[in-house]
């Protein structure tokens, strides 16, 4: 898998925090659901005591009990006929059909017959009246012909008091006969239906006109005190007789309306983004009240593009705390009339603009029954607009973020692929070093996996070239012994003398013991370095160490004057004195081999703040200036006129042991207390505990 890849799913990992806040939310949701339930009802059980108090005077109004629901008017109706003016016109329009068991809020099934439509009104001064007769060609009163059949509406009203219906109230009646467009006022006719000489009565007036296969009445008049009964009927002869279509008479209709001081009274209890409505027993609407939000919605246009993806988000999370929410129940709101037996008593409820809302219903004294609302959306714009807008911006940085890191894990991907091509620019197929690798000037690990890269081409390079060298100077070095041996070998069958072949004899063995030691120093160096694996690694004192050496050295050869200089104790190192020892032994070995008889050699042992210093210096001989000539790889041997017996291995052992310590050594041409010699230095790191395995 690329890095690219392994990024792009790790930054989908970042995608938890937005799910996590969507638990967090739905929890929420549903804690505040709990608590605002819990306040919901509080509520409702001291609005329902205010509403029980000021509801006392009120009449109740009974299931089964036929009404007539007067809507609410901010402003008096201009009486024209043609209803235009009307709330709800050609929308709550109700209709009344004439049946023995009452009356219907359906409109007639049958289109070809007769149907009366009508709507009630009231201005809190007068009773307005929108009356609609359909499917039926109208006929209008004559007066030269009174009796001639003609259609006209017959009103009755049976007024209450102020606290209750009144059974023995008389009930006035009044007749209203259609004539063509225009204004007609009513008569009243006592306790008859019908008859022509009675007195008009001009609080009621009206105004008639023809709408389609039908007519229509636009009629007011004095709004009758709070609880009285009013009915209406439409009459006309047809072809089977006497026809009428109306409200039922016994008894009469109960005007029903909102109570608008009671609802005034409900505000107070009130908080922001409920809805309260009192509902008669037979669901009649008479009180209904809602308080706006806490805050109106921002106009597009002053949004900012970070507000509006917060508003898209919240609407979003909206959607999905709804789609988690229980299925709510249906509501209508734009309706006068509830059915109480279909109302949960709690829960949520969806309304016709397909918000929801919770809900609870509190009894009212006299059978009523309050229905409080709160706003799910003003609960969750309160809780959760935080919320949202974390989730929002949290979104815009989980996606920045993603972005971000594929874009870096391509740059990464461009380094790698660039290192890999130089790194193979830099080597054949057979392995071989053809080329430098360059390095780079970054700081991060990629660039410095780089650097190491470069470096470890430059050594395989040189260990390339060592090992040319090194193959060069093996054959060097096996040459002459193995020429003698041969010509040796070959004069010896020659030989007629006994001294002949004892000479050629001589001459072979010395050549083959020139073999076994450049064998021998071969193996030495290769036995060194396997034995750096399974070295014990252990605590001593360098210092007594090298003193305890030094001190053999002078009593070994006499032939020299050997000193030590430094401390006798205290010098700490980590790893194993007796490859330190042998690595002493070369040096001291081979600063003998230059120093002429009586000569001076001085071991100095010096203590600095990082590293301990060895250095073994001795009088008489000269390194090369030759910058080519390494003295520590093999084979490498500056003894002028001593090659025989000397293979270059000892040098190479003294560092061999000095990286095996974590150090460095060195050799050049010193004078020291007015004496010139050769000064070889051998570095470590003090408190080494990591000892280097690798050469």
């Amino acid at each position: 898998m690329t890095l690219k890849r392994q990024l792009f799913i790790a930054s989908l990992l970042m995608l938890l925090i937005p799910w996590a806040g969507l638990q967090f939310v739905l929890e929420l949701d549903q804690a505040l659901r709990q608590q605002a339930l819990q306040q919901l009802q509080d509520q409702a059980d001291r609005l329902a005591n205010t509403a029980g108090d000021l509801s006392l005077g009120l009449p109740t109004v009974a299931p089964q009990t036929p009404a007539i629901y007067m809507e609410s008017l901010t402003s008096p109706i201009n009486l024209d006929g043609y209803g235009h003016d009307w709330p709800g016109y050609d929308e709550g329009e109700q209709s009344l059909l004439w049946q023995p068991s009452g009356y219907s809020k359906q409109p007639a099934v049958s289109s070809d017959k007769p149907t009366l439509h009508w709507q009630a009104a009231t201005d809190q001064r007068h009773l307005y009246l929108l009356i609609r007769l359909s499917n039926r060609q109208p006929e209008f009163f004559n007066p030269g012909s009174p009796d001639q059949p003609h259609d006209q509406l017959v009103l009755w009203l049976k007024p209450a008091d102020s606290k209750t219906l009144n059974p023995d109230a008389q009930t006035t009646s009044w007749l209203m006969r259609a004539s063509p467009p225009g204004t007609v006022y009513a008569t009243t006719i006592g306790t008859t239906n019908r008859g022509s000489n009675n007195n008009p009565d001009y609080r009621v007036s009206g105004h008639w006109n023809s709408v389609g296969k039908g007519w229509q009445l636009e009629l007011k008049l004095p709004k009758p005190p709070q609880g009285s009964r009013f009915g209406f009927s439409a009459q006309w002869q047809d072809s089977s007789g006497f026809a009428q279509a109306g409200t039922s008479t016994d008894p009469l209709p109960v005007l029903v309306e909102r109570q608008s001081e009671l609802e005034r009274q409900l505000i107070p209890g009130m908080s922001k983004g409920q809805m309260a409505r009192l509902i008669e027993p037979a669901g009649w609407v008479i009180a209904q009240q809602a308080t706006p939000s806490r805050q109106a919605p921002p106009e597009f246009d002053e949004l900012s593009p970070l507000q509006i993806v917060e508003h898209i988000s919240l609407n979003a999370l909206r959607a999905l705390v709804q789609f988690y929410q229980p299925s709510p129940a249906r509501l209508s709101t734009h309706t006068n009339r509830l059915d109480v037996s279909s109302i949960p008593e709690e829960g949520l409820v969806r309304h016709e603009d397909d918000h929801v809302w919770l809900m609870t219903t509190k009894p009212v004294f006299g059978g009523r029954t309050l229905v409080l609302e709160q706003s799910l959306d003003q609960l969750l714009t309160l809780a959760g607009s935080t919320l949202g807008s974390v989730i929002a911006r949290s979104t815009l940085i989980i996606i920045g973020l993603t972005l971000v890191l594929l874009g870096y894990a391509s740059w990464l991907s461009w380094r790698i692929a660039s290192l890999q091509r130089a790194v193979s620019a830099t080597i054949d197929q057979d392995g071989r070093i053809i080329g430098t690798l360059p390095g780079s000037g970054a700081k991060d690990e990629l660039g410095q996996l780089q650097n190491h890269f470069a470096q470890m081409a430059d050594r395989l390079h040189g260990y390339n070239r060592y090992l040319e060298s090194f193959s060069k100077r093996l054959s060097h070095e096996l040459k002459t012994p193995v020429a003698v041996v041969r010509s040796s070998l070959e004069n010896l069958s020659h030989a007629e003398t006994e001294e002949e072949r004892s000479q050629y004899i001589g001459r072979a063995a010395a050549g083959t013991e020139r073999l076994r030691q450049i064998l021998n120093g071969m193996s030495e160096a290769a036995r060194l370095e396997q034995s750096f694996d399974h070295a014990d690694k252990e605590a001593f004192d360098l210092a007594e160490v090298v003193s305890q050496a030094s001190a053999a050295y002078q009593t070994l050869d006499p032939h020299h004057h050997l000193i030590y200089t430094g401390p006798e104790s205290g010098i700490n190192l980590v790893g194993s004195p007796e490859l330190l020892v042998q690595m002493l032994d070369k040096l001291v070995d081979n600063a003998r081999d230059f120093t002429p008889a009586n000569g001076r050699i001085e071991i100095r042992l010096d203590q600095h703040t990082e590293h301990v210093q060895i250095e073994v210096f001795n009088e008489g001989s000269r390194l090369p200036i030759r910058s080519d000539v390494d003295i520590f790889e093999a084979f490498v041997s500056q003894r002028e006129g001593k090659t025989e017996g000397h293979l270059g291995q000892g040098l190479l052992i003294v560092r061999l042991i000095a990286d095996f310590f974590g150090g460095r050594v060195d050799a050049k041409n010193r004078h020291l207390n007015g004496i010139d010699g050769a000064s070889f230095r051998v570095i470590i790191p003090k408190l080494t505990d990591k000892p280097r395995t690798d050469s």
